[in-house]
């Protein structure tokens, strides 16, 4: 299985960036992890692999626990999903369109979040769903 997460927008801030891109080495260890900056909401749908599951992170969907995040990860690795792609709108958030062609509504907190924070807080919690299925312990 792969994990896309898609953004629309640049990660600007050096710091969130680097954070982000820690969660990432670390959950490359066990699935191939892709992250995609694109220019707009259009984009985020566009060029997907054959098969890919769609959740669309956004306000109104459902708030999971991470045992919930990590069932649901186990459950899409035994049916053989192909990939999954988490998409993050820009600071407007996701169109409808986008949101009615998702399988899944994601929400990560019942607080806003800016969008590049939301980016590595699902980075992080990819990365310690992944390691709890690989029984490893949670690196700090």
């Amino acid at each position: 299985m792969k994990i896309l997460v898609r953004a629309v927008g640049k990660m600007r801030d050096r710091r969130l960036q680097a954070v982000c891109q820690e969660y990432l080495d670390r959950a490359r260890r066990h699935l191939p992890v892709v992250v995609e900056e694109v220019e707009s909401d259009t984009d985020l749908r566009r060029n997907l692999p054959s098969g890919t599951e769609i959740v669309a992170l956004e306000p109104g969907g459902n708030c999971w626990t991470t045992a919930e995040f990590i069932k649901y990860l186990e459950q899409r690795m035994v049916r053989g999903t192909r990939a999954i792609a988490f998409l993050i709108g820009g600071a407007e958030g996701l169109t409808p369109a986008t949101v009615k062609a998702a399988q899944m509504r994601l929400s990560l907190s019942r607080l806003t979040l800016p969008h590049r924070l939301a980016r590595v807080i699902l980075c992080e919690q990819i990365y310690r769903a992944l390691s709890a299925l690989r029984g490893e312990p949670y690196n700090k």
